[in-house]
């Protein structure tokens, strides 16, 4: 019987019924594994996970296979959503030893927990190089009987790289301004001038990459390049099959160049930054094909979560398929289903806007069925057609309508609605951004509800926000503090409440002491943490954005945000303490380290303060239209806090010198400085926008 029936996790429940004996990561395995002097197999997966799927399918509810197992292993699942901190770990150890990682993860570890064997997905017999899973199985256990040794000789070796690898992104060194300028540089050199993006296929989003470049054009007029990088990967993706033409939202990555074909996974940690840069970038670049990429990403959340948004929070990812033979079949479409659902005229402008007969948007196992993607303009299916391009745009409005209601009929892939505090975190930040710089005020109040969730199930005064919400044995991970600090800011400079400030305040203190590292970096698990399996007693310091932004790179922006908005001279040097701990390495990882020089630019550039003082309505709620505060709060401009206030409202011996300065004098009034040269204040809109676009300081 295996022990993961009573797991709150979807995909170790999954594995219960399952043949294998599985047992729950933990003391209890590896002190079974000692005790009977058997190594352990490590399968490390996720419930929205394709291949995983597969090799349960043809694997592990294997009689056969499940049998060889459970005689010659003690078997351990675990779910890397839930269990981030051991998937780091055994990712690079597996990784050392085969050159790949990805999931499934299999490992083969020694009692003590460590690496001797491992890979990704092993067939069910040899096939494309790769040897059969029960032969593997046979093998290794054969090594570990006959050979220990040898075994325990590649465990050693395997940790010492371990050991190597979870420190390697952090080299110290000194905070150059040099440093911005080769990111960017290395990732010009990246871009892919063709089908936009970064680097060759698989092509993943990188929204960290595209918001460090839109901030760079926005910093100077001499970097118009940069617009162009932003501009054509974003709408490369927005038209490509990377989007949900019909329900919103984001695939995972692409597997080819032009994102036609994607993996077609929806995750939290992917839509939570895009949305954001989607919100950003259509105010930026006024586009409203960007601003409507981004309300499709707020409409798939309460399209697929409704109650759960409702009550607070945003589901952590939805699987890519119904089963094991399903290859995309539930988002894909073939021109027959489209005629069968539409008249003849609005299904020919379908298929010609949505590229049904274009084979490169055509699935791999059934080629019939195609990827929806925008292959023309409303303008060129109106000249094909011979029809007004006002007819056409209003066919092919009712046509996303109509194909989404027929989809919706199909089997859903599964909504995994697990609340982990972090993933919330950056999809509420997104959801603010959204309501900040295109106005959708539900956006707004679905990112309040999700937080006051979060700090209400999760947060422990002193310990910090746990891993998943309602549950304290999940765990406390560093980059649940980050995001979740970085979207209680969001909604503070959003409302104007002082709460949220409060509480991302107490979420940096948490960072600074339970997480800190003497590199001046965070470890990515607290210091005191339970590290009965030796492997997690390793600190990982990191940078790299894979794909969640990096944890250290988040606290570092956290912080030097509190320091712009307190004043605090302490949170600043925090944030320089962290990017100094990783100044020497950061250059290596220039393409994947975005968020790390975001938080960098903020340390060498000057910072620009924005202070409303502005009668209003309730500060929980969206800001007036037309008024100062709303023109502050959709204006985009990088390195920029913003603090609103209502006349008489506010204690003002809590606020730094300047700004009560700033409240002495009359109101409407807005306060624009960057670095330590202010503007004169204004007091209408359109002159406050004009001061964000242009003063430089």
């Amino acid at each position: 019987m295996s022990g993961l029936s009573a797991s709150k996790s979807p995909f170790l429940r999954h594995g219960a019924e399952q043949p294998v004996a599985w047992l729950p990561w933990g003391d209890a395995a590896f002190e079974r594994a000692r005790a009977e002097g058997r190594p352990v197999l490590l399968d490390i997966g996720a419930v929205w996970c394709h291949w995983c799927h597969v090799m349960d399918r043809e694997s592990y509810e294997d009689p056969e296979t499940a049998a060889l197992i459970n005689e010659l292993y003690v078997p351990v699942k675990v779910d890397r959503d839930e269990r981030p901190d051991v998937d780091a770990r055994y990712q690079r150890a597996v990784q050392a030893i085969s050159g790949q990682g990805g999931w499934p993860l299999t490992a083969f570890l020694t009692p003590a927990g460590e690496v001797f064997h491992g890979g990704t997905y092993f067939p069910p017999e040899d096939a494309h190089g790769r040897p059969s899973f029960r032969r593997v199985l046979r093998e290794v256990a054969r090594v570990w009987t006959e050979e220990r040794e040898r075994a325990e000789r590649a465990a050693g070796a395997v940790g010492e790289r371990l050991a190597e690898t979870l420190t390697a992104e952090a080299a110290p060194g000194d905070l150059d301004p040099s440093l911005l300028d080769h990111a960017v540089e290395a990732l010009a050199e990246a871009f892919d001038f063709r089908h936009g993006g970064f680097g060759r296929a698989p092509k993943f989003p990188n929204p960290g990459g595209l918001e460090l470049m839109l901030e760079t054009w926005r910093e100077s007029e001499e970097t118009d390049w940069a617009r162009r990088v932003v501009e054509e990967s974003l709408l490369a993706m927005a038209r490509g099959g990377l989007r949900d033409h019909l329900g919103g939202g984001f695939h995972r990555y692409a597997t080819d160049a032009r994102w036609l074909i994607p993996h077609f996974e929806k995750m939290a940690a992917d839509n939570g930054p895009l949305l954001a840069l989607c919100a950003r970038a259509a105010v930026a670049l006024e586009s409203a094909e960007l601003a409507d990429a981004a309300a499709g990403v707020v409409a798939y959340y309460r399209d697929v979560a409704t109650d759960l948004v409702d009550a607070g929070g945003f589901p952590a990812s939805q699987d890519a398929d119904i089963g094991f033979d399903d290859d995309g079949d539930h988002w894909t479409w073939t021109e027959a289903e489209v005629r069968a659902a539409l008249d003849d005229d609005t299904a020919e402008a379908a298929i010609l806007y949505w590229g049904l007969r274009d084979t490169a948007s055509a699935m791999h196992l059934d080629p019939r069925r195609h990827v929806l993607y925008r292959a023309l303009s409303v303008e060129d299916v109106a000249r094909r057609m011979e029809r007004d391009p006002d007819a056409v745009r209003a066919a092919l409005e009712r046509a996303r309508e109509t194909l989404k209601r027929v989809r919706d009929e199909r089997p859903r892939p599964y909504v995994d609605e697990t609340l982990y505090a972090g993933w919330v975190g950056l999809v509420a930040s997104g959801h603010v951004a959204a309501a900040r710089h295109i106005e959708l005020r539900d956006a707004g109040r679905a990112a309040r509800a999700a937080m006051e969730r979060v700090w209400s199930e999760g947060w422990e005064e002193g310990r910090g926000l746990v891993h998943r919400l309602g549950d304290p044995a999940s765990g406390v991970f560093l980059g649940d503090q980050a995001y979740c600090a970085e979207a209680c800011l969001d909604l503070h400079e959003y409302t104007g409440d002082e709460r949220w400030l409060d509480r991302a305040g107490r979420i940096a203190a948490v960072m600074r002491e339970r997480f800190p590292h003497e590199s001046g970096a965070l470890r990515d698990l607290p210091a005191d943490a339970d590290t009965s399996v030796p492997v997690l007693g390793q600190p990982r310091l990191d940078i790299t954005d894979s794909p969640e932004p990096a944890a250290n790179a988040v606290a570092a922006l956290v912080l030097a945000r509190l320091g712009a908005l307190l004043e605090d001279d302490g949170a600043r040097r925090a944030s320089r303490d962290i990017l100094r701990a990783f100044a020497g390495s950061a250059p290596r990882f220039a393409p994947n380290a975005a968020t790390y020089f975001r938080a960098l630019r903020w340390a060498v550039r000057p910072v620009t303060t924005v202070v409303v003082i502005e009668a209003g309505p309730d500060r929980a709620d969206a800001p007036a239209p037309g008024s100062l505060r709303a023109a502050a709060l959709a204006t985009y401009r990088p390195t920029t806090v913003v603090r609103c206030f209502q006349p008489g409202a506010v204690d003002a011996d809590r606020l730094p010198e300047a700004v009560r300065e700033m409240l002495s004098g009359e109101a409407p009034r807005a306060y624009v400085c960057a670095g330590r040269t202010c503007a004169a204040p204004v007091s209408r809109p359109a002159e406050l926008i004009a001061l964000l676009r242009d003063f430089r300081g």
